[in-house]
């Protein structure tokens, strides 16, 4: 080869490694900013269930619960009533 094709030849291949480079922080950045998304979401979303839970755990206390009833016996007992109901019709 000639020097200008050697020369060529290595400039080329600088600029395919830098490209390549580039190419790797680029993609290592967006991984970085989608598992903060993607963790913040997951956050989010269990505190959400976590608070919807409660308040319907607090609902059916208030509004179905017999006297010294938990909130899961309370719960047992309205879907068997639901099932029972179901059946019916």
């Amino acid at each position: 080869m000639s020097k200008i094709a050697d020369t060529n030849e290595k400039i080329k291949d600088g600029v395919v490694d830098g490209y390549k480079k580039i190419e790797k922080g680029v993609v290592d950045g967006y991984k970085k900013i989608e598992k903060g998304v993607v963790d913040g979401y997951k956050k989010i979303e269990e505190g959400v269930v976590e608070g919807f839970s409660k308040v319907s755990d607090k609902a059916v206390e208030i509004l179905f619960a017999k006297e010294g009833e938990s909130v899961a016996e309370t719960k047992a007992r309205l879907n068997r009533k639901k099932g029972k109901e179901a059946s019916r019709n």
